[in-house]
């Protein structure tokens, strides 16, 4: 009896070059490719947001829905420049409908970061420990082991800095801190939004999408198998 190897369809994304890190996000993201979303509007490098600009956009449920969007794209511009400068690498627009009956049936706006931090070596959960436990102001904190190794989460709602230039409205932010096997690295995986009545659902989401962190290029086969 001979039993088949299990066949797997890999997204094209995996063969893009990446930064040593794989993920999956639901329904809803749009990536963004990162440098060409930093150029200015008409800069040679904007012309890749054609695409997934047209794609939010299309995808809003109105007008009004829209003319939001292209402001916040604005500020979310300004937040990205400084991330950029401090290891991000990967950066989604969320849009979802608001379905819970908690609120108007709008349209929920977040965005999904990925950011490198180096740190000390050190053993994995002690790294994702020392970092979360670093961080001021953070609440919510929880620890536990995912298929990517020791992975912490917590949360923190603030107001962005009168000076910022960004719009005075309460924004949360929910982090995971994965660790890389090398003990060298760490992944911050941020999802933020304006919507801090929906933290939960938001919660859920990042740690789907932690769940789904491999250090492993999937395009690489790691090993064959059969039985007989």
């Amino acid at each position: 009896m001979t039993t088949c190897a299990p066949r797997f369809l890999l997204h094209p994304s995996t063969q893009e070059p990446g930064e040593g890190i794989w993920f999956g996000t639901p329904t809803g993201f749009t990536e963004l490719p990162l440098e060409a979303f930093l150029d200015s509007p008409d800069s040679f490098g904007a012309e890749g947001l054609h695409d997934p600009l047209t794609s939010c956009l299309a995808s809003a449920p109105d007008e009004a829905t829209r003319v939001r969007f292209a402001g916040r794209f604005v500020a979310a511009q300004r937040i990205l420049r400084t991330l950029y400068a401090q290891g991000t690498v990967h950066c989604s627009i969320g849009m979802h409908r608001d379905d819970t009956g908690e609120g108007s049936g709008g349209a929920l706006l977040s965005l999904f970061t990925v950011a490198w931090v180096p740190t000390a070596w050190a053993p994995r959960r002690i790294t994702v420990a020392r970092s979360v436990t670093q961080s001021e102001g953070h609440s919510r904190i929880e620890y536990t082991e995912l298929p990517c190794g020791p992975v912490a989460f917590s949360e923190k709602v603030a107001t962005p800095a009168a000076d910022s230039r960004l719009p005075q409205r309460r924004l949360l932010q929910i982090h995971a801190y994965v660790a890389h096997p090398d003990g060298t690295s760490l992944a911050l995986l941020t999802l933020s939004t304006t919507a801090v009545n929906h933290r939960g659902h938001y919660r859920a989401i990042l740690r789907r999408i932690a769940e789904l962190v491999s250090f492993d290029d999937p395009g690489v086969p790691t090993h064959s198998a059969s039985a007989q």
